[in-house]
């Protein structure tokens, strides 16, 4: 790993213990220029991660509490009448910053999450025939409890599909759990700023040059492919998806301090990127399957151009 990367990692790692490798998948999306959906049971630290990323990297945030009555406007910004000056002027919402931290994201009503499709895509809003660029980078870290916990209602599609990766921290185990009621007397630990705008732009630069070569290129391609020819799926992955797939695995190449992509780097964060994008049939469903039990056996199906040399 490289060594300011590791810097950022470890710092972040402070906030969790034994969250080593969402940690590392939250830092890829952060570099890769992608979104972070984190779902797990409460109270297993989804918000505290997404915190320890945001002050970590030194970036500007914001939060946001989703509830059933937060409006759109509260998200991109309204037209307000400015008494004063007898004109209307547009009124910044939550998105202008750098790391939106919407907590309980499918709380709050379809209108209100389809709030962010525009600014999570195009890095803007747009109200009143007004559009407002977005400061870079922008990253949106959302939370959700799971499906069918009280009060929540399901993202739409559209919007899963502008998520990088979908994550869950996971419970701790025992051993965890005991240095956690150990150390954590005074609640959770200050997260030093290690990081900042600059140096994340910076990154997502690198990353981008990071070399993909026409193999894996193919190879990712295939997998996508495979995800609408298979009969367990009911909806296969966007383009979209292939290059969001392409966009982590060159941030994980970076990350370890390579200029090129390998097929381990693709297989690694296959599942994370493409399972919530895809939708199972309903006999899959019943007989038990999941997306990302799928996703692994699609890795099987459709091994690298390398092993099949």
């Amino acid at each position: 790993m490289r060594e300011d990367i590791k810097q950022l990692y470890n710092e972040i790692d402070r906030a969790l213990i034994g969250r080593g490798e969402t940690v590392r998948r939250c830092i890829i999306a952060l570099i890769g220029g992608g979104h972070i959906l984190l779902e797990d049971l409460p109270g297993v630290g989804k918000t505290t991660l997404s915190k320890a990323v945001a002050a970590a990297a030194g970036l500007k945030t914001k939060r946001v509490q989703f509830t059933p009555d937060t409006l759109p406007g509260d998200i991109t910004g309204f037209m307000m009448w400015d008494a004063e000056k007898h004109e209307f002027r547009f009124r910044e919402g939550a998105v202008m910053t750098n790391i939106l931290l919407a907590d309980e994201i499918n709380r709050t009503s379809p209108r209100t999450q389809s709030a962010l499709l525009q600014a999570m895509e195009e890095g803007c809003v747009s109200e009143e025939g007004i559009t407002a660029e977005l400061e870079k980078p922008f990253m949106v870290i959302a939370t959700q409890n799971p499906l069918g916990a009280a009060g929540t209602m399901p993202l739409p599609h559209s919007q899963l599909d502008r998520f990088m990766m979908k994550l869950s921290p996971g419970l701790p185990s025992r051993e965890e759990l005991k240095k956690m009621v150990l150390t954590r007397a005074g609640g959770s630990p200050i997260i030093r700023t290690v990081f900042d705008r600059e140096r994340v732009l910076a990154a997502r630069e690198g990353a981008a040059r990071v070399g993909i070569s026409e193999a894996a290129a193919d190879w990712i391609a295939e997998l996508i492919a495979a995800t609408h020819s298979d009969g367990r799926i009911s909806q296969g992955a966007s383009p979209r998806a292939a290059l969001s797939l392409a966009a982590a695995a060159r941030a994980s190449a970076y990350i370890d301090g390579r200029e090129y992509v390998l097929p381990a780097d693709i297989a690694d964060i296959f599942a994370d990127c493409i399972a919530h994008r895809i939708v199972l049939s309903g006999s899959a469903a019943r007989s038990g399957l999941n997306e990302r039990a799928v996703c692994g056996e699609l890795l099987k199906a459709v091994p690298p151009p390398h092993i099949r040399r």
